[in-house]
């Protein structure tokens, strides 16, 4: 693919800002590639060019200090792929064009852009990749901007055109060679040109935030009808035959879905025989170029990309998979959602897993606080009357570096709307996800490589330090089998075992299987630690099994042994990465699907899955994760890596519990990293 790096006008330079909004933007340099960006230069503080907002009023000081100084001015303006959210509501780009001969939008003089589309050359196969970042964004459902809802127009009974509204002083209408009448004309060739077609209105999101003032009037004629609610643009182009724009970059978007585009102003992909013009296309647009030629200038060279976890440049391809994310959890979760019975410490943590755009959370202390028709959101197996609409939460398989009960934050939490993994007794989202779903190949690459990192990393749920030692050190030749102690109140004793239920049991049981095996018990490390209870004492422990660790890392342990025996731990799905042998004797979610030796059957779990697949559906589409760095949604792969890196930052030392605990509340509270 076309580097996303080419032709940088400002690269190395020394560039000045006067716009407090511009020097507001965060990781401006990167997007720049400037050497140093300096607010306010003069005499002491001299630069190398200058940067406003593309064609505002706000950008008159710089434009005249650099024709003082004789250096250049370089445009700004939002990308084509901005954020999820609206700028207006303080969401920061994820990126920006820089344009140092023009603006995109002004038709009246040349721009980079209109250079790079004029000079197109794309091989055959850098327009194989060019339509293979098309689909990834159509995939993605994504537009310039991405939070409006899905919107359902309702049966078909006709044709359907599309009309996008703007606001009134658009920038881009006035450059683009529109005025006040453009709209009615479009408005009426709309109608005019599809007899029988039923022709909708977009209205502009900024109108129906009440901020601007759109062009449309509104008008009760026959087959027209008013989109005068948030629509995001994929869900209409899923539901339209065709598209007429001004200067929208909707009908761009529209062209990117493949369908057919009339444009009554001169956008920048006007002219050049994609678009059926009506407007003052530019004359000096000669040259016939495809949507794959001008996808490649606007949105792989033109427009450049900041990842928000490293603040450095990226491609277009991460920005995608952002955006999606986000995107699909803002859609899931939209609407009123209510947290019952959550303490204060989880109150802070929890928006960063649930809500976004659309989304109103509140807490309340029990269920009588609540109404019929909200969604519930509880925490784990909380008992909720019957006939609600309940999300259950739980912690993640990737969570922390150091342990819930001593207050460190999750990275990783699941959000559960059909039951909670660790309950057997009714299908979980879990569940279901592995008993029917499908796993492309794309995610079986992404899932084999997930697990390698984890693996060669050796993370695990809690990511406990602990001294190294030998574990497994037995006589010559004989068989390491791994038994995990649980902390026996707990939920997923409580509903996952069957007959088995105490450490005890456990460990009188695999004697029993496995006579002959060096048998290694670690117990729980809440249990350890002394924030939890067991019923096992350790020195009946040491009678029953040859080796009990309270001290090495569970890593340790399962890169000695052979086979792991628990009844529902997360262990022993940690020890199925690691291609161990794994024997259990409850019900958890990683049982009954030809994976393990079982115990007890699950007659629902017909479906028998691969390791590969197994992770995909539990470490990539199951869980919620949050980066460290921002508090936004990201990717499994964000959060192994900051796992790691906080691993191995930790050291070895640990203050007392108490203390511990103590520091990571008041860290929360005080949003210290």
């Amino acid at each position: 693919m076309p580097s996303t790096f080419a032709s940088e006008p400002l690269e190395g330079l020394r560039v000045g800002v006067f716009s407090p909004g511009i020097r507001r933007i965060p990781h401006l340099q990167a997007f720049l590639g400037a050497s140093r960006v300096i607010f306010l230069p003069g005499p002491a503080r001299r630069v190398d060019a200058v940067v406003g907002w593309g064609r505002k009023p706000s950008a008159r000081r710089a434009r005249r200090y650099a024709s003082r100084q004789g250096i250049p001015f370089v445009a700004l303006e939002d990308g084509f792929l901005r954020s999820l959210d609206l700028g207006v509501h303080g969401e920061a780009p994820m990126s920006l064009v820089v344009d140092d001969r023009g603006i995109y939008y002004d038709s009246r003089e040349p721009s980079r852009l209109e250079s790079l589309i004029t000079s197109s050359n794309l091989s055959s196969d850098d327009r194989g990749d060019v339509r293979r970042a098309m689909e990834r964004l159509r995939e993605a459902r994504l537009s310039k901007y991405n939070a409006s809802p899905e919107v359902d127009l309702g049966p078909r009974r006709a044709d359907r055109v599309l009309v996008v509204d703007q606001t009134a002083g658009d920038l881009s209408l006035r450059y683009g060679g529109c005025d006040e009448r453009t709209f009615e004309d479009m408005l009426t060739a709309a109608l005019d040109e599809n007899p029988g077609a039923d022709v909708w209105v977009k209205t502009h999101p900024d109108v129906l935030a009440r901020r601007r003032e759109g062009l449309a009037r509104r008008a009760e004629r026959p087959r027209l009808r008013w989109l005068d609610r948030p629509a995001h643009p994929a869900a209409l182009f899923d539901q339209i035959d065709r598209v007429y724009v001004m200067t929208s970059l909707m009908g761009f978007e529209a062209l990117i879905w493949g369908k057919p585009v009339t444009c009554f102003g001169a956008p920048f992909y006007a002219g050049w025989g994609v678009t059926d013009d009506r407007g003052p296309v530019p004359t000096r647009r000669q040259a016939r170029r495809s949507v794959e030629e001008i996808f490649d200038a606007a949105y792989l060279r033109y427009a450049r990309y900041v990842d928000p976890e490293t603040g450095r440049r990226c491609t277009i391809d991460r920005v995608v998979e952002d955006l999606a994310l986000r995107r699909r959890r803002a859609e899931l979760d939209r609407g009123a959602i209510t947290g019952v019975g959550f303490s204060a410490w989880k109150r802070r943590i929890v928006p960063r897993f649930v809500g976004g755009p659309g989304t109103t959370l509140r807490f309340v202390g029990d269920v009588d606080s609540t109404t019929d028709g909200e969604r519930l959101l509880v925490w784990g197996s909380r008992e909720v009357p019957e006939g609600r609409e309940v999300w259950r939460m739980e912690d993640g398989f990737l969570r922390s570096v150091g342990l819930g009960s001593d207050l460190y934050s999750p990275s990783s939490l699941v959000v559960d709307r059909r039951g909670i993994y660790y309950d057997p007794s009714v299908p979980s989202e879990l569940e279901h996800l592995l008993e029917s779903a499908d796993v492309s190949e794309t995610e079986l690459e992404r899932a084999r490589h997930l697990r390698q990192v984890i693996v060669e990393r050796g993370l695990s749920k809690y990511n406990l330090l602990g001294s190294r030692r030998r574990v497994g050190v037995g006589e010559q030749g004989r068989r390491v089998a791994l038994v995990i102690g649980q902390v026996e109140d707990d939920a997923s004793i409580r509903l996952g075992t069957v007959d088995i239920a105490r450490n005890e049991d456990l460990l009188r049981a695999v004697r029993l299987v496995r006579p002959n095996a060096h048998l290694v018990y670690k117990p729980h490390p809440d249990v350890v630690s002394g924030n939890r209870r067991d019923s096992l004492p350790l020195r009946l422990a040491k009678v029953l099994c040859d080796e009990v660790v309270t001290d090495g890392t569970l890593a340790d342990c399962l890169a000695a042994a052979q086979e792991v025996h628990t009844m529902t731990s997360l262990v022993g799905f940690e020890a199925l990465l690691r291609g161990l042998s794994v024997h259990v004797y409850g019900l958890p979610f990683y049982a009954g699907w030809g994976l393990t030796s079982d115990r007890h059957a699950h007659p629902r779990r017909t479906r028998r899955r691969t390791l590969d697949e197994l992770v995909a559906l539990t470490l990539i589409r199951y869980p919620r994760y949050a980066s460290a760095v921002t508090d936004r949604p990201t990717t499994p792969e964000v959060v192994v890596a900051q796992l790691a890196s906080a691993r191995m930052a930790t050291g070895g030392g640990r203050p007392g519990r108490a203390w511990t605990k103590l520091w990571n509340l008041l860290r929360e509270v005080s949003g210290a990293p």
